[in-house]
């Protein structure tokens, strides 16, 4: 009997008839395969999906491994970094300098202090810079340099003051020991045994009246691995050079020994250079050979684009984050790499180098102390942020009336008075007159008789002299910020200039040399760009020059 045409469920099937599943019959009906059982079709394309799927996800698995790993190994890189940088207090004495204020787009120059110590209390350190005996004593500040970034970040310029300078070193407090410095008056490079790298800025900010943002300190063995990093950096003599020893000298010497024309030097080497003297003349010279450099490592690391080549910035990262010691407030190398990037837009030819101008001390023949006239024009360019160089473009016409130092908070424009009630307004004057010149008589009383006429029936002169380059307006506490305003404004003194201090016993107004006569304070127009002293011993970014050797030293 023949099966039936129609298979019904269990139906039987004869061979070659096609059974659910496709597959030729077998004589045996076998049910389909139920949603989900994992099985496949012979023959069909959900085997090769199948296939490509797991062949994906298994590359999806291992790109996953891989950015994982990757960020973790940079993650810990960041973390080696950070662990390298040391870092200390920012202030450890008490300036009066109040922070720059922002122009009306948010900005503000940036103000680094770059101190070199001749530390020799590390065994590579001692080995670089020789005088073993020196070996636990207090370290010298024998390079100071005042790296200044305009508040747009278009020019740029470091100015250096020579080692033996004496200034007014203010009182120190060594924020690693506690122990207390009284204020005194010595060579420049004294003032980081005083107190540390903080001591030193506090000692800027006195003589400049330039609020300093941060420090940055550097030792023998950090120049040379710094220099190893950078590649080495092009220098030029235009005789041949070997600092040593010579009969009737100091002993001692760098060591440098180079033929005249351009070399390029690295590790010990660039150390040398950098510390020369004796074959350069004085230490006029050495800060003069150490601004070729400055200018010359510059160039090159923008000609390899290190600021932007990340194997590059990795290895001066390394390099930098072992060499430098940083204030505190920079500490990380997040921070330190942002602080990079503010040169890095800055064209070479708006790069100024200068020596702040300096005269021999009439107290002693081998130490200096600042030329007043020249060198108070040079600060005041840094408080007003007009540049050294004169290679940017010209102020527009409109733009002149205005008045330029409210770019950074030094505005000549007098103060606006709050609201304050000047008959209860306690002032103190002082006479401050006596800087580069004898101070002149009464001039406490009369300023304080100037405030009496003006309602402040409270304020009295104070018979101390205390010299102050610029006069300021200081006081205390918060709560005093409108009555010093107050003061400052029925004198015409600028806002810029009063200044929170927390040694100011009531509000002080302290008449500095810059206003030795008149009873309102003279309005001052700001410099000129480019209207650097020439005393001053500029350089610019783009001068490839070379040094001059001094005959005995020309081996």
């Amino acid at each position: 009997m023949r099966h039936s045409s129609v298979q019904g469920e269990g139906a039987p099937v004869e061979s070659g008839d096609p059974i659910p599943d496709g597959r030729p019959g077998t004589g045996t009906a076998v049910p389909a395969p139920r949603s989900g059982s994992g099985h496949r079709r012979r023959g069909g394309k959900r085997p090769t999906r199948s296939r490509r799927r797991r062949v994906l996800r298994r590359i999806a698995f291992a790109m996953a491994l891989l950015i994982l790993g990757t960020a973790a190994a940079g993650y810990l890189y960041y973390r080696h970094l950070n662990a390298n940088i040391r870092s200390g207090q920012r202030l450890s004495g008490d300036s009066g300098v109040a922070k720059t204020e922002a122009d009306a787009a948010g900005r503000r120059p940036l103000n680094i202090l770059m101190i070199g110590s001749d530390s020799r209390n590390k065994p590579e350190n001692a080995s670089l810079g020789g005088n073993w005996d020196a070996v636990g004593s207090d370290p010298l500040a024998d390079v100071q340099m005042l790296i200044h970034v305009s508040a747009d970040r278009k020019n740029a310029s470091v100015t250096s003051v020579p080692r033996d300078t004496r200034v007014d070193i203010p009182e120190c407090t060594n924020p690693k020991t506690g122990k207390k410095f009284k204020a005194t008056r010595a060579m420049i490079n004294e003032s980081l045994g005083r107190g540390g790298a903080g001591c030193t800025l506090a000692t800027w900010e006195k003589l400049t009246n330039v609020y300093i943002d941060h420090w940055m300190m550097i030792d023998f063995s950090g120049v040379v691995s710094m220099a190893d990093a950078i590649g080495g950096v092009d220098v030029c003599v235009n005789q041949k050079v070997w600092d040593t020893s010579t009969p009737g000298s100091d002993s001692g010497g760098s060591g440098l020994h180079l033929k005249a024309g351009t070399t390029k030097v690295k590790g010990e080497q660039a150390l040398q250079w950098l510390r020369t003297r004796h074959a350069f003349g004085s230490d006029l010279g050495r800060a003069k050979a150490q601004h070729m450099y400055m200018n010359s490592m510059i160039r090159s690391l923008k000609s390899q684009n290190a600021f932007t080549d990340v194997p590059r910035l990795t290895g001066l990262a390394e390099a930098a984050t072992n060499a430098l010691e940083v204030s505190e407030e920079i500490g990380s190398v997040k921070k330190l790499f942002d602080l990079s990037m503010q040169l890095k837009d800055v064209p070479v030819n708006r790069i100024t180098m200068a020596t702040i101008p300096v005269l021999q001390d009439p107290q002693d023949k081998d130490r200096l102390v600042v030329n007043p006239p020249d060198a108070e024009k040079m600060w005041t360019m840094l408080r007003k942020d007009v540049a050294l160089d004169a290679n940017g473009e010209a102020a527009k016409p409109e733009a002149s009336a205005e008045p330029s130092a409210p770019a950074t908070g030094t505005s000549a424009a007098p103060s606006q008075p709050p609201a304050a009630d000047p008959s209860k307004i306690a002032v103190q004057v002082v006479n401050g007159t006596g800087v580069g010149a004898p101070p002149v008589g009464k001039r406490a009383t009369a300023i304080a008789g100037q405030l009496v006429s003006k309602g402040f029936t409270l304020a009295k002169a104070d018979s101390s002299l205390t010299p102050e380059k610029l006069t300021v307006v200081r006081y205390a506490t918060d709560a005093q910020t409108a009555e010093a305003q107050t003061v400052a404004a029925a004198l015409g003194i600028p806002a810029a200039s009063v200044q929170k201090s927390a040694g100011a016993a009531k509000i002080t107004v302290v008449v500095g040399a810059d206003w030795r006569e008149g009873n309102v304070f003279p309005q001052q127009a700001p410099p000129e760009a480019g209207s650097v002293p020439e005393s001053a011993d500029v350089l610019n970014g783009s001068d490839t020059s070379c040094m001059d050797v001094y005959a005995p030293y020309r081996k």
